[in-house]
């Protein structure tokens, strides 16, 4: 009996056994396939600096015969792109490698020995077998395409031949021209995503006729209505807009709006009918221009080429202004002239066939609709008629046809040969051997070929930038497209003044231009302070060095147009989130368009940026603000805050002016010869 027991346990022994034995293969097996890979990535990610000198040569090339027409492969642009964006204390993250230093150029200027590895501890090939989406946040992918197409956009360059399309006409003086009309119909238009192209932009006396007919109104939902009228958002709309485009040079930036015509058959807020006109400038809107009926001042200054902004139309509230009888009479019996008022209806109807004309005057836009003219709107500054190449409607309408007449023959962006003098007097100075007194960095777009030239002929002529104690760079980033490289690439070639990025711009990705001016400011100029600012930014070089002269020499310094108590906006085009920014509040930070910081913040900034601690944020001046505040825990800085750092166009006395056209800078530096710091209003 007891044997009887016995056999089924060490059945059941044996059989445990077995599927012990199965699985231990099963897991050997998977090991087998899988430990070298485990074995890889932990190599990789326990690099340490040493990993740096692994055949270098393979990776980079020789900087010995570089020059700034090369794109900087400094610690910027290799190893900046993927550091985190919050502030983390990581203890095990490696240090960057000791730089190099730095080698003298034939031509006197310096370059920063490019960094090993592109990743630090994660190198670009563990990049490649993990989803490099999955622990990023937008903008650290954001970087890493830029970073990538960047690249490849540089390796085309250097194969690029410009005999391909022509490009050898650049500097041959061969101007291509430009059609006098075009012309589009509505399918046409429809068909190319309701946009036509003005190959040269406008000219005073250029004329645009739109014929299209507007859709009876619809029915949408106001979130905000909603919350007013107790649940009831549903409003009726019928509106159109027109815009004239400039160029977009930037990724991520939507194209500047020169002209922004918005009827409203329907009203808004108003409950009537409204005609809206503005401008929008690198996403930010300006003062709107609004139409309702009502006719506008005659005031000198209020009218534009003789017009008045806003003319007349009937209104259901219109209070009746026909006098009576007797005072009619009256009037008559005492020999006083009397005219006749004729009052027109809204120029639009819904389902009504309209014929409107835009035309580019001496003083601004000019519309009129079926013959009549209904609303001027003034240029404004730093928007210039040859900048509107393209032509948007959009909205409640259908269109039948366009035509655009008397346009211009020729675009300084399309035909950099014109802007482009290639004398030696615009060339830059090499760098200076010795400490100088300040180092601006500019930044700029691929395309803005007139705006660089404009810069280089005005304000980088001052005679403290030709004595070489004062230094300006530019800073471009990459274009998608490979014959405007090619063109930039000569451009730096020959004046010596261009810091090329090798990643593709984006809007969002200044901030990473901001970290190169710094590194440049401090590692290839020596260089007590660095100032940042815009191609459209006029610089008086000599005021802004008499402004840091009142400044204490022993503290450190943040100047220029500061903002105090800035809320980060949560809704529109211009959102944050919380995520991108936690805070209530921005920390003080002082607008983009011209700001300085002594070199013991930018210093600061690259340590930071070394250490894989520096935060970034998309907007670069307030990314500035915070890394002076993290500076200024530790470090006392004097803030300097002064409205004569313009954020918007130009004041009288001016310390730097913004939203200057080229036209504009060449007038602000004739008169600062006349020695008159006095704004140029003109387009």
């Amino acid at each position: 009996m007891k044997r009887l027991k016995i056999e089924p346990s060490s059945t059941r022994r044996c059989k445990l056994s077995h599927m012990f034995l199965g699985v231990g293969a099963i897991y050997l097996v998977f090991l087998a396939f899988k430990f070298p890979h485990f074995l890889e990535i932990a190599s990789m990610l326990s690099v340490d600096d040493s990993y740096a000198g692994l055949d270098s040569s393979s990776m980079v090339k020789d900087v010995e015969d570089s020059d700034l027409s090369k794109p900087s492969f400094s610690s910027v642009y290799k190893d900046a792109f993927h550091r985190k964006l919050e502030d983390n204390q990581n203890q095990n993250a490696p240090m960057m490698p000791s730089k190099e230093p730095l080698e003298d150029e034939k031509g006197g200027s310096k370059t920063i020995k490019p960094l090993q590895y592109r990743y630090g501890r994660i190198t670009g090939e563990i990049m490649r077998r993990r989803n490099a989406t999955m622990k990023l946040s937008s903008l650290e992918r954001m970087t890493d395409e830029a970073w990538r197409l960047g690249l490849k956009a540089w390796e085309e360059v250097e194969k690029y031949d410009g005999e391909e399309i022509g490009q050898s006409l650049l500097y041959e003086g061969k101007i291509e021209s430009c059609p006098l009309w075009v012309s589009m119909s509505g399918e046409e238009l429809a068909g190319g995503d309701k946009m036509m192209f003005l190959p040269c932009g406008l000219a005073a006396g250029s004329s645009i006729t739109i014929v299209g007919t507007p859709h009876h109104a619809h029915q949408e939902y106001v979130p905000q209505l909603a919350r007013l009228r107790n649940g009831n958002g549903i409003v009726m709309v019928s509106q159109f807009m027109i815009e004239l485009q400039g160029l977009k040079s930037v990724e991520g930036e939507d194209p500047p709006k020169i002209l922004h015509l918005n009827p409203r058959l329907r009203g808004d807020w108003s409950q009537h009918p409204v005609i809206e006109h503005n401008t929008c400038y690198r996403m930010q809107w300006g003062t709107a221009q609004r139409c309702d009926g009502l006719p506008s001042k005659k005031d000198e200054d209020m009218l534009v080429d003789e017009h008045v902004r806003c003319e007349k139309w009937m209104r259901d509230d219109n209070v009746d202004s026909k006098e009576s009888k007797t005072a009619s009479w009256f009037k008559r019996f005492i020999g006083r002239e009397q005219k006749p008022e004729v009052t027109w209806p809204f120029p639009f109807v819904e389902g009504g066939l309209f014929i409107l004309t835009l035309r580019a005057g001496v003083d601004g836009y000019h519309i009129t609709v079926g013959g009549r003219h209904v609303t001027s709107f003034p240029y404004r500054p730093g928007f210039t008629l040859e900048d509107a190449t393209g032509l948007a409607i959009k909205g409640d309408v259908d269109v039948h046809s366009v035509f655009a007449t008397s346009l211009p023959s020729s675009h300084p962006s399309f035909s950099p040969q014109r802007v482009l003098e290639m004398s030696e007097k615009w060339k830059a100075h090499p760098l200076p051997k010795s400490p100088i007194r300040l180092f601006i960095g500019i930044l700029s777009a691929t395309n803005h070929f007139a705006e660089r030239m404009a810069v280089r002929k005005t304000w980088m002529q001052s005679s403290v930038i030709k004595s070489s104690n004062v230094v300006a760079r530019f800073f471009v980033a990459l274009n998608p497209r490979k014959e405007v490289n090619a063109v930039l690439k000569r451009e730096a070639a020959y004046f010596g003044d261009i810091v090329i990025l090798p990643f593709m711009d984006r809007y969002e990705l200044v901030v990473l231009k901001t970290i190169a001016i710094c590194e440049f400011g401090v590692q290839n100029v020596s260089a007590a302070y660095i100032m940042k600012c815009d191609d459209d930014t006029f610089v008086r070089v000599d005021t802004v060095l008499k402004e840091i002269d009142r400044t204490s020499p022993n503290k450190s310094l943040y100047m220029g147009n500061l903002n105090l108590l800035h809320r980060p906006l949560r809704n529109g085009k211009w959102a944050v989130t919380f995520e991108e920014w936690p805070e209530e509040v921005y920390p003080p930070y002082a607008n983009g368009p011209g700001y300085v910081i002594s070199t013991d913040i930018a210093k600061f900034v690259i340590a930071q940026h070394g250490k894989r601690s520096l935060r970034l944020f998309k907007m670069e001046d307030v990314s500035m603000g915070m890394w002076v505040e993290q500076f200024n825990s530790s470090t006392p800085v004097q803030y300097s805050h002064n409205w004569k750092f313009c954020q918007y166009g130009c004041l009288e006395n001016y310390y730097t002016a913004h939203y200057q056209s080229p036209r504009q800078m060449i007038c602000l530096w004739d008169k600062l010869a006349r020695g008159r710091a006095q704004c140029c209003s003109f387009r």
